[in-house]
């Protein structure tokens, strides 16, 4: 899958502004918990989340005291300050330093350790192998057009019996066509196939609309990419979540769970 067109030579720079600009709005992934959600779990009362839905129970353990974990394109306030609240020795890698500076903010704001490195999560050649205990890696893998270096990287950075915890979208959703008329009549209208790609599959118009609004780039990957992908890296799956979306954006949202997340274990 190409990476660059004429009109968009570097989608990871795309994609940096875009979501610089996200973290500004405070948008859904963009909004830093409270002092009072810090304050919880510092007395052992925490939950993260994968999906809009809480972790599932035992996917990580109810006490990560000393665990090394990295939230791995995962900056925006939310996950990684919880965990450091509740014990965790954490890192997290962003692409954009914007997100990150809201990690950074609740650290400051409650006396929080925290690590921050802004950097692609295909390349975490600045860890050295078995790093970590956990990664977690919530829905972000849609912003760049090739996974297999994710998994790669994640299964060397992780310690033997390392966990890594992911997220990211059924393929389903990038299926149909985005018009606004069809989504107000319910018509899914079927017009792309997966693994999906906006550079590849958006017509010149619709690209230059989306570099006009400001819009992140966004790649489906298939579940062979998703759930396969992380098996050849060398993982065991250990457990599987699908997860409705409380607010649909999409006519499918309404018929079927869209979220998947992956519980998934170095051996």
């Amino acid at each position: 899958m190409p990476e660059s067109n004429p009109q968009f030579p570097d989608v990871l720079e795309h994609n940096r502004a875009a979501w610089d600009r996200q973290s500004a709005k405070q948008s859904e992934w963009s909004r830093p918990v409270s002092a009072d959600v810090i304050a919880a779990a510092r007395k052992g009362d925490w939950r993260v989340h994968l999906t809009p839905s809480p972790l599932p129970a035992g996917w990580l353990p109810d006490d990560v005291r000393g665990l090394r974990v990295l939230c791995l394109a995962s900056g925006g306030g939310q996950q990684a300050p919880v965990l450091s609240a509740a014990g965790a020795d954490v890192t997290v890698l962003d692409v954009s330093c914007a997100q990150l500076a809201q990690d950074d903010m609740v650290a400051q704001r409650d006396g929080l350790t925290l690590t921050t490195l802004q950097g692609d999560m295909r390349d975490l050649s600045m860890f050295e192998d078995t790093s970590f205990d956990v990664v977690f890696h919530p829905i972000s893998n849609q912003y760049v057009p090739d996974i297999q270096p994710v998994w790669r990287e994640c299964f060397r950075v992780l310690r033997s019996g390392g966990r890594l915890l992911s997220s990211f979208f059924n393929p389903v959703v990038f299926v149909a066509d985005r018009n606004p008329e069809d989504a107000k009549q319910g018509i899914i209208r079927p017009r792309f196939k997966v693994p999906y790609s906006d550079v590849r599959d958006l017509t010149p118009d619709e690209l230059a609309a989306k570099q006009s609004a400001g819009d992140a780039l966004v790649f489906g990957h298939s579940l062979s990419e998703q759930i396969a992908g992380q098996l050849e890296a060398g993982f065991v799956l250990k457990g599987f979540l699908e997860d409705e979306q409380p607010n649909p954006r999409f006519v499918i949202d309404r018929f079927m769970p869209t979220f998947v997340a992956t519980y998934a274990v170095k051996l």
